[in-house]
């Protein structure tokens, strides 16, 4: 798949929710994550919720599960893909939610952030998550 093939297939199965399918069909095997938020800032969150580095497709789907245990999801959104130069895409996405731990548990929130793919051999092998996530300056 070329680059705008992947971003499309991302965004619709983002929009219908299918995230862990997302993973499974078009992610690498190792994937370079970069999260904003320092998982070390909440120790309380399992392990590889909140992944920076070199992740397994496994960790990556691990991380997924764990997230969406932990939130109470209400809805959201994904627009895009918007290329960005040769092997990038932006994509801007939304999420309205009620965390179930850390510092806004039981606070509702619209999550917002955007998310820089780069792809390589028609696969997903970098993302980086860039949002403000509430109580954890």
């Amino acid at each position: 798949m070329d680059l705008i093939t992947v971003g499309n297939r991302l965004v619709e199965l983002c929009k219908h929710g299918q995230h862990k399918q997302a993973i499974e069909e078009l992610y690498a095997d190792v994937v370079d994550v970069h999260e904003a938020m320092d998982p070390a800032r909440m120790p309380e969150l399992p392990e590889g919720m909140y992944p920076n580095g070199k992740q397994t497709k496994d960790q990556l789907l691990k991380g997924s599960d764990a997230f969406f245990a932990m939130n109470e999801i209400h809805g959201g959104n994904t627009e895009g893909p918007f290329p960005h130069g040769d092997n990038q895409f932006i994509c801007y996405m939304s999420l309205d939610c009620t965390p179930k731990a850390g510092p806004m548990a039981g606070q509702r929130m619209d999550m917002k952030e955007a998310c820089v793919y780069t792809v390589e051999d028609g696969k997903i092998t970098g993302s980086k998550f860039c949002y403000h996530f509430p109580g954890c300056e």
